[in-house]
């Protein structure tokens, strides 16, 4: 087994499409195809479903995706470590990040990165923290910054960062708003806005709301921060979030509520690794770069755009009425 058929291979799996796959590499099409081949006939097992559209990843391809991903970052990483013994960093760095975490600011971070090290080429994947803990283990990330409410695999290992409590985010004309505080238990009637379920605030929110043995109903789902402050500012539902995110200048029209027991359920942002052996130098050399404790008031790690404007909320939708004639 070659290791160049390990690099095709993962290549068609990732993007499930051989032209895509050999444009990526900047090799023939053909020799692709080939090269996939020769790989099933020495496993003796087919590792993809083609189809006229694209491919698809077979039981056995699923199997290899894992062991092929490990093993190509544990070469890349041998050859990285043997360039920083002789007092160079090159290669590849590839990071993960979920939108808006606090206790590290990520640009400025790959910014300096980048300017001390040029010769190492810096890839950045922002998705939710679920994802990016298996991208970890599987050796497609060198390090991810992620805010995991569960358990992890046994050779990832979490670097903590900071942690915030989580509060609710609702509209000045809510019910809720200027409340003291908010219990889970009597939020059961609510409509919420919240993250997809790999995000690492989604699958807290969760857990708490089951620690209280209460069902919610999350109506509108949504794959980034500002959206849900703008959901909230329109008064279609409300939200369970970090506290840096309700402190957002986006957010500053809407009302914070603390959650009873906020202690018990905190947002915990750490720094996602493969184990010690699997650790290459320029993911090393990244964490010298973190502060040893997060500051106790962050800037916003997740600003607007400049141009943006914060709009004042919308009004809730007003009940619906049924008029009645008035008697002649």
């Amino acid at each position: 087994m070659e290791l160049r058929h390990l690099e095709y291979f993962v290549a068609v799996a990732e993007e499930r499409h051989f032209t895509r796959a050999a444009q990526r590499l900047m090799v023939s099409q053909s020799g692709l195809s080939a090269s996939v081949r020769a790989l099933e006939r020495e496993l003796g097992a087919r590792l993809f479903v083609r189809s006229t559209r694209r491919v698809e990843l077979t039981g056995a391809g699923r199997a290899l995706l894992v062991e092929a991903s490990r093993a190509l970052a544990s070469v890349r990483a041998g050859k990285e470590a043997v360039a920083a013994v002789q007092g160079l960093l090159r290669g590849t760095l590839s990071v993960g990040t979920e939108q808006c975490v606090t206790g590290v600011h990520v640009p400025g971070l790959l910014a300096r990165f980048r300017a001390e090290h040029p010769e190492v080429e810096v890839r950045l994947r922002q998705a939710g923290s679920a994802s990016l803990v298996e991208d970890v283990a599987a050796g497609r990330l060198d390090l991810a910054f992620v805010a995991v409410s569960g358990t992890v695999p046994e050779d990832v290992r979490l670097v903590p960062l900071a942690s915030e409590p989580m509060v609710l985010l609702c509209h000045p004309g809510h019910p809720l708003a200027g409340a003291a505080e908010a219990d889970w238990a009597e939020l059961g009637d609510e409509v919420f806005v919240d993250f997809h379920e790999d995000w690492g605030a989604r699958g807290l929110t969760d857990r708490a709301f089951a620690a209280a043995r209460t069902e919610r109903r999350v109506a509108l789902e949504v794959n980034d921060v500002h959206s849900l402050i703008e959901l909230v500012g329109h008064g279609l539902g409300i939200a369970v979030v970090p506290r840096p995110i309700a402190r957002k200048e986006q957010a500053a029209a809407l009302c914070t509520v603390p959650l009873a027991g906020a202690g018990d359920h905190l947002w915990e942002v750490s720094a996602a690794l493969p184990d010690d052996q699997r650790t290459g130098p320029a993911a090393r050399q990244l964490l010298t770069y973190l502060p040893a404790t997060a500051p106790r008031t962050a800037p916003d790690p997740c600003p607007a755009p400049v141009s943006a404007r914060t709009p004042a909320p919308t009004p809730p939708p007003a009940p619906l009425t049924t008029a009645v004639p008035a008697s002649p």
